[in-house]
């Protein structure tokens, strides 16, 4: 019976280098004190032994595994898959892992917590709206940092980063109104969310703010979803009495292109033309030929950065900060759904998009 050839040890490779075992494991660890000649011997003797790092043996040394734990939720959403993307690439440039768990639209994160607690993790990101203040008050107590991305709960002590969703509500009703808008129709998300009511509210005041009544502000509920908005837009056009409104504000990119979708081949209207359609998010679908859609940019690459300092995994002899709620402020980009007027002048928050994908 042929013998099983034993797997080559940091010490093998050690020997072979004619380095410390403790340089084998600084040369495999992104940060670490170590010469770059010392480390490229170290790398030359791995590949002839064929070794690899052995990462659990290593976090049982170490208490780190250098896995973070992010927490997905509506993931039909594409912003969300692009954070997901954004996430991995940022932790593995690192020397990090990801270990993803997804929660329903609207659902409790309680759940998919305990689940990740059952892992040895180094911190926890999440998207999901619900969170209880007991389950935060459970990671605090075994060290384990959590940061909310792009939105906050309140009553909670956990930190978080979000685009300044109000701000940007304001800069899509100021888009709506220099373009000549009078008459108003939002199509809203989760109305337990924090980043759907800031958008509206931020919407709403801006509009107030002009003279415009709340009577000439329609609402239609469409689930943060492509399919809601179609709904929504058909229900707020169905057995209507009074003028169209002349622009829609559709909470996320994705329902704004559902509704724009409904607008013209159900209701055979034009867009800017004869109803003007604005966004948020600036998912890559908005800037493709069919939508070309006006929307607010979420700074993606400064809120990932943002919250990746805050779960300081570099030092994690760091304490944990509690409540604090860091909003970076995103563009408006212009497009082709709400016309820019003439001589108009753009803001430091705002700029044009033309390259279509």
């Amino acid at each position: 019976m042929k013998r099983q050839r034993s797997r080559s040890t940091s010490f093998d490779v050690a020997a072979l280098a004619g380095v410390s075992q403790s340089a084998v494991s600084r040369a495999f660890n992104r940060g670490s004190s170590i010469t770059e000649e010392t480390r490229q011997k170290v790398i030359e003797a791995a590949r002839k032994l064929n070794y690899v790092p052995n990462s659990i043996a290593s976090s049982l040394t170490t208490k780190r595994t250098n896995i973070v734990a992010l927490i997905l939720g509506n993931m039909a959403n594409p912003f969300y898959v692009h954070v997901l993307h954004t996430f991995s690439q940022r932790l593995q440039e690192m020397g990090r892992q990801v270990l993803i768990f997804t929660v329903d639209p609207g659902a409790d994160s309680d759940n998919a917590i305990m689940q990740v607690l059952q892992y040895q993790i180094d911190g926890v990101i999440l998207t999901a709206a619900q969170l209880s203040t007991r389950m935060t008050s459970i990671c605090h107590e075994r060290g384990i940092p959590i940061v909310l991305f792009n939105r906050y709960i309140p009553g909670s002590d956990a930190s978080g980063v979000r685009c300044d969703n109000s701000a940007g509500g304001r800069l899509i009703a100021e888009a709506f109104i220099a373009a000549g808008a009078k008459t108003f129709a939002m199509i809203t998300g989760d109305p337990k969310g924090t980043t759907s009511q800031d958008r509206v509210r931020g919407f709403v005041e801006r509009l107030l703010e002009e003279g415009i009544k709340r009577a000439d502000i329609e609402v239609a509920e469409g689930n943060s979803s492509y399919e809601g908005a179609v709904t929504a837009v058909m229900k707020l056009f169905r057995n209507r009495t009074k003028p169209r409104p002349d622009a829609i504000f559709g909470i996320n990119d994705i329902m704004a292109m559902g509704a724009m979708d409904t607008l013209r081949h159900r209701l055979g209207l034009r867009i800017p033309e004869d109803i003007m359609v604005g966004g948020f998010d600036d998912i890559p679908e908005a800037r493709r030929i069919p939508y070309q859609l006006t929307t607010v940019r979420q700074p993606i690459d400064q809120m990932v950065e943002a919250t990746l300092s805050i779960l300081h995994l570099d030092d994690p002899t760091r304490a944990i900060e509690r409540g604090l709620d860091h909003p970076i402020t995103g563009n408006l980009i212009w497009r082709n759904t709400i016309p820019v007027p003439p001589a108009y002048r753009f803001s430091p928050n705002e700029e044009t998009d033309t390259d279509a994908v």
